[in-house]
């Protein structure tokens, strides 16, 4: 019987800090369990809960005392080595115009399928790790989510909000039907407009190697180069189990680029940017 998960990714960042939570809900056909996974600049954790923990809605995910959803972020954590306890606010929500996975989220029997919830949108509030102070009085906020049986063997993912914009950029090996090919879904917010990069839109990989991938479609060409990695552990789905480790690097240096038709519209380094780079492992 195959395995499946079901979970959140959601990022507060402010100038000098990190905060990304990740709640979850895994089953092997055996056994089912939940978790809530801690990710900061500088460190990650994992708080495993009884599957009857875990209550789903369409707005939000409880577990146990813990809620997320679109109005925002409720930690109330306490085991022998981690104490969290605090509430972030939500400003607006900037979901995408459709389904990140467009045509693909008919598609029966995909490993794994993506979605945005939020682009962008301001945090308000505070939160308590073992005493330290993660402030986001003028924060800001990115919300997504995946479900299926396991992450892909060999990916990339990105993300950053940034002044006058956000974006987010997966490429993945993706298996089906006996064939493998790889899959880009991208957004890119830029003054107001939003400009949608997809296999189904005609996106390939043009270049990837040393921490560096390009993407072009059409006229539109996305560099994100990963400049100075902090991967911390983080366990993710294969056939449902937790059991894989990967690396994410929720706060780190990495370089973009956006081009049209030839002119760049923007390009910058940043010290707030997210990036698992899984492609070689």
């Amino acid at each position: 019987m195959y395995g499946s998960f079901y979970g959140w990714y959601l990022k507060c960042q402010s100038d000098t800090q990190t905060l990304a939570v990740i709640p979850a809900v895994h089953s092997t056909g055996r056994k089912r369990t939940c978790s809530i996974q801690i990710i900061t600049d500088y460190d990650a954790w994992t708080v495993t809960f009884t599957a009857d923990s875990f209550q789903r809605t369409k707005r939000n995910i409880f577990i146990g005392e813990n809620q997320f959803g679109e109005k925002g972020i409720k930690l109330a954590i306490h085991t022998s080595q981690l104490t969290i306890k605090g509430k972030l606010d939500f400003g607006a929500l900037c979901p995408l115009k459709y389904d990140i996975m467009g045509p693909f989220a008919f598609v029966p029997f995909m490993e794994c399928r993506h979605s945005v919830r939020s682009m962008r949108h301001s945090v308000r509030g505070n939160v308590y790790i073992n005493e330290q102070k993660y402030s986001f009085h003028n924060g800001w906020g990115y919300w997504e989510g995946d479900r299926g049986r396991s992450f892909p063997k060999k990916y990339i993912w990105t993300q950053c909000c940034f002044p006058g914009g956000a974006l987010m950029l997966s490429v993945a090996d993706i298996p089906m039907a006996g064939i493998h090919f790889t899959g880009v879904i991208g957004a890119v917010l830029w003054q107001g407009k939003e400009y949608r990069m997809a296999t189904y839109l005609g996106a390939g990989v043009v270049q990837i190697q040393n921490n560096m991938v390009r993407v072009k479609q059409g006229n539109l060409e996305l560099d994100a180069r990963l400049l100075e990695a902090s991967g911390r552990p983080l366990k993710a789905p294969a056939k449902g189990d937790m059991v894989r480790t990967i690396h994410e690097s929720a706060s780190c240096r990495a370089f973009y680029r956006f081009c049209k038709k030839g002119r760049t519209l923007f390009a910058f380094d940043t010290d707030r940017a997210s990036f698992e780079f899984e492609y070689f492992s």
